[in-house]
């Protein structure tokens, strides 16, 4: 069962998401902010991550780009989740280390062809 990271700071995305995903059979780990998350990376080994832009402690793009710098998690696909999707936002998740993009509110269908796709890499 893949391991995915979720890292997000709001609690209902957080607690509606990862019990959808955990209905998919995956395997969920949370992460509140971007420092927990880059450290719970390197922890619980995910196999992927669902990482929120707009984090206290430490935003995801500077989250996502320790994560990408490091040896052990360098090759862990990322996700970026934003709310904020306007032009350049993909190109700028995309330039901080993140494989993909999806925007909220989620639509599972879409993500998880996406999360399904970069785990068959």
């Amino acid at each position: 069962m893949p391991k995915i990271l979720l890292v997000e700071d709001n609690e209902m995305n957080r607690d509606m998401l990862s019990r959808r995903l955990k209905r998919k059979g995956f395997d969920v780990a949370i992460a509140k902010d971007g420092g927990e998350g880059v450290d719970m990376a390197h922890s619980e080994h995910p196999d992927l991550i669902l990482m929120d832009m707009s984090l206290p402690v430490k935003d995801g793009w500077t989250a996502t780009k320790e994560i990408k710098g490091a040896e052990d998690t360098q090759n862990v696909p990322v996700i970026a989740l934003t709310a904020h999707a306007m032009s350049g936002d993909r190109e700028q998740a995309l330039g901080a280390g993140c494989d993909d993009y999806d925007t909220k509110p989620i639509e599972l269908p879409r993500l998880l062809s996406k999360i399904e796709s970069l785990l068959a890499r």
